[in-house]
């Protein structure tokens, strides 16, 4: 994760990006690690979320091509989970999406919307909204923490 820090931007770009898809990363530790090396506020929250996002979207493309056998297999992601999240997610609307940046959950969603081929601008919207504030909540934080040191 150093190096990715050592890209600054581009480094929570990517860092972002990765953690909204299904592997397990953290773009927080880069996040913060870029903040703390003195980068501005808004361009991290925009390359956050702008990385966030899109992994998430590739995420509801993965659900959209209907091979939940492939996320079995390649992904490694629990079929009877995707069809749990799947029959929550019925009727509820796109706008659900909202809670992609959930952990543990959040790419679960994701697929689910795809594979119900949910509302694409809504759900565009929604999980841009919320993976947004999930980093603007997260600067904070760390601000906040900073500045008791």
């Amino acid at each position: 994760m150093e190096i990715l820090i050592e890209w600054g931007y581009i480094g929570v770009f990517i860092a972002s990006f990765l953690a909204a898809t299904v592997l397990p990363f953290s773009s927080e530790v880069v996040l913060t690690g870029v903040l703390l090396a003195g980068a501005g506020y808004w361009p991290c929250i925009i390359a956050a979320s702008i990385g966030n996002f899109l992994g998430g979207m590739s995420c509801y493309y993965l659900g959209y091509l209907g091979k939940v056998e492939w996320l079995q297999r390649y992904l490694k992601m629990d079929i009877n989970k995707i069809h749990r999240v799947q029959n929550w997610l019925e009727g509820k609307g796109a706008w659900m999406a909202f809670f992609v940046f959930l952990p543990g959950i959040g790419d679960f969603i994701a697929v689910a919307m795809g594979y119900l081929r949910a509302n694409i601008v809504i759900v565009s919207i929604s999980m841009f909204i919320g993976k947004f504030l999930r980093y603007i909540v997260w600067m904070e934080f760390v601000y906040k923490v900073q500045s008791l040191f």
